[in-house]
């Protein structure tokens, strides 16, 4: 953890559903790894949920997974600090598909520490906040080329 709470860095979380029981295959450890090798991130809790074809739903902890099923992502656990309640887990399973797995994940976002504590020393706080899904930005920036290739200037750039 940040040596202080001054020091803590903002804390974001996902839920990343799988097709099937497997979370993956640990194709996505290595890149969490890096993340955490650079000491972007500090992984804080990570929850693997897996719910069955009828609902049923299994919770597990890292360690209580077999090393072949995450890959490197082990490498995590010492960080660990155990940020969600079990209503929270529970909350979540609920944006799971049947006969799905899941990764949920918590995280300080380190490369933003040393601003988060500028601003707080500052007399600052954090009044809004938000993410605008990746999916949207690359749907602004192909309507802004659409139409730029449309324009007059664009048509002459195109001829």
């Amino acid at each position: 953890m940040a040596e202080s709470l001054d020091e803590l860095g903002p804390v974001d979380w996902l839920v990343v559903e799988f097709p099937g029981p497997d979370f993956g295959k640990g194709q996505i450890a290595p890149y969490l790894e890096d993340l955490v090798n650079r000491e972007l991130v500090r992984v804080l809790d990570m929850v693997f949920l897996r719910k069955t074809e009828d609902g049923t739903l299994e919770t597990a902890e890292i360690s209580d997974l077999d090393p072949s099923e995450l890959g490197e992502v082990r490498t995590a656990e010492a960080d660990l600090a155990m940020v969600l309640s079990e209503q929270d887990v529970m909350d979540l399973a609920e944006t799971i598909q049947p006969g799905h797995s899941a990764a949920v994940l918590v995280w300080e976002n380190q490369w933003a520490a040393p601003f988060g504590a500028a601003v707080r020393k500052a007399g600052g706080q954090l009044v809004a906040s938000g993410r605008i899904p990746t999916q949207a930005v690359i749907a602004a920036f192909q309507a802004d080329a659409d139409a730029e290739a449309q324009s007059p200037e664009g048509m002459k750039e195109g001829a």
